[in-house]
């Protein structure tokens, strides 16, 4: 069977779109793989389903790129909502839930190919602290760590130990390393779990290492531009003093349809 799919991308995080309303696409982890392999697939850091909701716009599910499912993505939610204003579904404000629940994601603005997106996440309500080290939840587990020098850090060799540290980390963590170049402004490196290697940008982590620089090195600060690898990236939230409740979370930053096509499934 010929299966459409589109690819897009996120300030250089890459992902399949498939729109699967009628449920053409079994999404099992070996097909996955195969598809998101960069040299005997199509290539990409995850895909992405499109499901039908009659309650919402639509769903979306997340897989990694081994496979695997995922609770959310940041940057592959902005992409997806680009990919559902491209198919004409709902309308300048987009309702979708994943497995890790509702959201919302608004156009700020398409021309062609290319969007602006500024997708509502999750509310933090836990932020765990180690010696140098903290854990909390944006969709995803993230590890975040600060560093003087981010350029020099060997993000997979230091990244894949503490992303397999399952003492600490029952399900695992994603891995950013953390610099802050001023009030507001950080960047950011991220090992990527399901990935399993650096990737050019983390939404979940970009989120996750602004709300962690707010409530270690920065408490008046509530907007932040994070650069990425692959781009530029804002995130900004609304935080109760003195608490680990972040609320209002929003994260934004482009998203581009790179190519579409066909594949056979038969040979995936």
């Amino acid at each position: 069977m010929q299966l459409e799919f589109a690819k897009y991308e996120g300030a250089g995080n890459d992902f399949i779109l498939i729109d699967n309303r009628e449920g053409l696409f079994t999404p099992a982890a070996e097909r996955i793989a195969r598809l998101c392999d960069r040299h005997f697939g199509i290539g990409a850091d995850g895909l992405m389903t499109l499901g039908h909701n009659a309650e919402i716009d639509c769903s979306m599910r997340y897989f990694n790129a081994d496979g695997s499912e995922g609770e959310m993505c940041g940057n592959g939610a902005r992409c997806f909502t680009l990919f559902a204003e491209h198919l004409g579904i709902g309308g300048e404000t987009k309702f979708f839930d994943a497995p890790d629940g509702l959201h919302t994601a608004r156009i700020r603005r398409t021309k062609g190919l290319f969007g602006e997106i500024e997708l509502g996440m999750i509310a933090v309500r836990d932020i765990r602290e180690g010696n140098g080290w903290w854990f909390l939840n944006t969709g995803v587990p993230h590890y975040v760590e600060f560093v003087d020098d981010i350029a020099s850090v060997d993000v997979v060799e230091r990244g894949r130990p503490i992303r397999y540290d399952t003492g600490r980390f029952p399900q695992g963590t994603n891995v950013n390393f953390v610099q802050i170049t001023g009030p507001g402004n950080i960047r950011v490196r991220t090992y990527e779990r399901g990935v399993e290697n650096e990737t050019l940008a983390c939404g979940t982590g970009a989120t996750a290492a602004a709300i962690v620089t707010n409530f270690a090195r920065q408490p008046l600060t509530e907007r932040y531009a994070v650069s990425v690898p692959g781009g530029e990236l804002a995130v900004r939230f609304s935080h109760e003093a003195q608490t680990q409740i972040y609320t209002d979370v929003r994260l934004t930053g482009p998203a581009r349809r790179v190519f579409t096509g066909t594949f056979d499934s038969e040979n995936f």
